[in-house]
């Protein structure tokens, strides 16, 4: 059986990944055919199939998914703003996708961790790496059309916004956090 904090987590997991298919296929539907909307295509896709993969993951340690009010993203345009242009986003995108693999790879490293939760971070986390390489690439390809001060200015205010925004979701669920990764003050 899941403990009541695990089953928050693997719920806020699940609705972030949520979050991101609907935010990416928005966009994706929007976009033309180039490597760009090929490769977000993708990526939402992934998102969705890693929503599935929480949803049947809960399932199988016989509970079902919590309704969470609001995914971790919601709180980047309060922090960050608003994305002005697809080079904004694709840079929101790799700073969020940096942290989502941190902090897969931190809970896939608890000593308590059931096969299940185990192996679905395992999956996800194969996707998570190639989303940050395709978003690298996409960055500096637009680095030509943005120019590289303009790319790296919105890396830097999206990694602002990600660091005031974890520190906020860690502070209003330390409690959970803390049993569930067995953290002793660290967090990163």
């Amino acid at each position: 059986m899941i403990d009541e904090n695990t089953l928050w987590l693997l719920s806020f997991y699940r609705s972030s990944e949520i979050s991101g298919a609907l935010f990416f296929g928005r966009i994706a539907r929007t976009l033309s055919t180039s490597p760009i909307a090929h490769d977000l295509t993708r990526h939402f896709a992934d998102e969705s199939q890693h929503a599935w993969l929480w949803t049947d993951c809960i399932q199988q340690l016989g509970a079902k998914p919590l309704a969470i009010d609001a995914a971790y993203q919601d709180r980047y345009l309060a922090a960050a703003g608003l994305p002005a242009n697809l080079m904004e986003v694709l840079a929101l995108t790799q700073i969020f996708e940096q942290r989502v693999i941190r902090q897969y790879a931190q809970h896939s490293r608890t000593s308590s961790l059931t096969p299940a939760i185990r192996s679905t971070l395992t999956r996800i986390m194969q996707d998570e790496k190639w989303h940050i390489r395709w978003v690298r690439r996409a960055l500096a390809d637009l680095a030509g059309r943005h120019g590289k001060d303009a790319v790296d200015a919105a890396l830097r205010r999206f990694a602002e916004a990600d660091a005031a925004v974890f520190s906020l979701t860690m502070n209003e669920h330390a409690e959970r956090v803390r049993e569930i990764y067995n953290l002793t003050g660290r967090q990163s």
